[in-house]
């Protein structure tokens, strides 16, 4: 586990989990505090799919980035970043362009300090960053992201926000956030996103997934559901791709398999958290 003592900075909530640590606890991750396994592990017990999503989200980012890749995309801003484990944006664009770019963002200064842990060690300071920020202050991130001097404001970007917005509370408007961001990409890029819903999802998984999304009340991290039309809206003009907004598991393209997921209940459906990929016009 994470050595606590060496992450005492400033702006950190030891009181309460936080949902980047607990995503990096559901992945097998270091970069999280007892206070995180412990909702970790109660969790478990109210929905024991809750690592299996996680893995599920992983595997569709990774799907998703490889499907930009094919598009000529090649460098990314990843938004709600949370700690670089195994299947990161930049290991997974690398392993198709040993050239590409990605900066990394999060609010949560336990995950920016592991992560820059990680990137002076295993990465490329020519070609990847992470900040700390707040991905409603958008002119500040994009700014910064640009100042890293990693990303190329005249080629196109790979925006993710994945397994994140949920965690943005409706009356901070999200959608706004969003807009902003699809302006100030450059032409050709694409938004990827994935985020938890009740709409078509079966009563019984919803019985266990309320008490969950209820329980991330106790955290600092909230997180609140949005219906397929609602999540669908991030996305604005931007052209969807085959399959379009799809439970994560279905969204897959011919030469990429779904990679093998642990924990995966035969016949469930799964279908808690949708997942998209839009494309700017060229």
């Amino acid at each position: 586990m994470v050595n606590e003592d060496r992450f005492l900075l400033e702006g950190i909530d030891l009181e309460r989990p936080n949902a980047a640590r607990i995503y990096d606890w559901a992945l097998g991750g270091t970069a999280n505090w007892a206070i995180d396994r412990e909702f970790g592990e109660q969790a478990l017990r109210r929905f024991p799919m809750v690592r299996t999503i996680a893995q599920l989200n992983r595997a569709f980012l990774g799907r998703a980035v490889r499907y930009a890749t094919s598009c000529g995309i090649t460098q990314f801003l990843d938004i709600g970043s949370g700690v670089p484990t195994v299947g990161n944006v930049h290991e997974v664009a690398d392993a198709a362009d040993g050239d590409s770019r990605c900066v990394y963002v999060d609010s949560e200064p336990v995950a920016v300090a592991h992560s820059r842990m990680l990137l002076e060690e295993h990465g490329d300071r020519h070609r990847h960053a992470v900040l700390h920020g707040d991905m409603r202050d958008v002119d500040d991130v994009w700014a910064r992201a640009l100042a890293t001097g990693v990303l190329d404001p005249g080629k196109p970007i790979g925006l993710l926000m994945v397994a994140m917005l949920h965690f943005v509370p409706p009356k901070l408007d999200a959608h706004a956030a969003v807009a902003e961001y699809r302006e100030l990409l450059p032409p050709g890029s694409c938004l990827i996103l994935s985020h938890v819903t009740e709409s078509g999802v079966p009563e019984a998984e919803l019985e266990h997934l309320r008490p969950l999304v209820r329980q991330y009340d106790q955290s600092s991290t909230p997180a609140s559901f949005r219906s397929h039309e609602e999540i669908a809206g991030f996305f604005g003009d931007f052209a969807l791709a085959e399959p379009g907004l799809v439970p994560i598991p279905d969204w897959v393209h011919e030469g990429d398999e779904p990679e093998p997921v642990t924990g995966l209940v035969p016949g469930s459906q799964m279908s808690c958290v949708l997942g998209g990929l839009g494309h700017k016009a060229p």
